[in-house]
């Protein structure tokens, strides 16, 4: 076979494992690749109006029969491409996750100086019980980190707001 020959089959065959790559599924279907999302202030927009949304939330997270508990304050972060992209490297995920603090913060996103932190709201976590009111309708991530007297874990999970009050669990 000639050199050539050979060249063209390793590259048809290296194009082929490549568009795999890009089609690789998840728990719920095809996950296409992460990318870097450029920030952009106004993809915010939506979640600073007023609402008549709320969320009501408790932590209940357990690891090898140890009940873990909030160790400050609980975020709500809007769901944006630049979140959603910042989110799946962090966390590993957009839907849920619970991950040491550590890996967190060892882990590199793109553009991490963004300046975000205006868009997102604090509630303070009290006997495992948190609330956010007045919220838009829309999609995002609640954030909590919790203890068990140890090294930290960061709970994420991502919710929807329909001018309703809804109920969230943080297992």
């Amino acid at each position: 076979m000639s050199i050539t020959r050979s060249l063209s089959i390793l590259a048809t065959v290296a194009a082929a494992a490549g568009s795999l790559a890009a089609c690789a599924t998840g728990p719920t279907g095809p996950v296409a690749p992460a990318g870097p999302a450029p920030f952009n202030a106004s993809d915010f927009n939506w979640s600073t109006a007023s609402g008549r949304a709320s969320i009501e939330g408790r932590i209940d997270f357990r690891r090898e029969g140890q009940a873990y508990a909030c160790t400050g304050s609980v975020a709500l972060t809007p769901d944006t491409p630049y979140t959603r992209a910042r989110f799946r490297t962090l966390y590993g995920s957009t839907d849920r996750a619970a991950v040491p603090e550590a890996v967190v913060r060892a882990r590199t996103v793109s553009d991490p100086n963004a300046d975000y932190r205006g868009f997102v709201r604090s509630a303070t976590c009290s006997d495992g019980r948190f609330m956010f009111s007045g919220l838009p309708s829309g999609g995002w991530f609640i954030i909590a980190p919790v203890s068990a007297g140890g090294d930290r874990v960061v709970l994420m999970r991502r919710v929807d707001t329909r001018n309703g009050r809804i109920a969230v669990t943080l297992p």
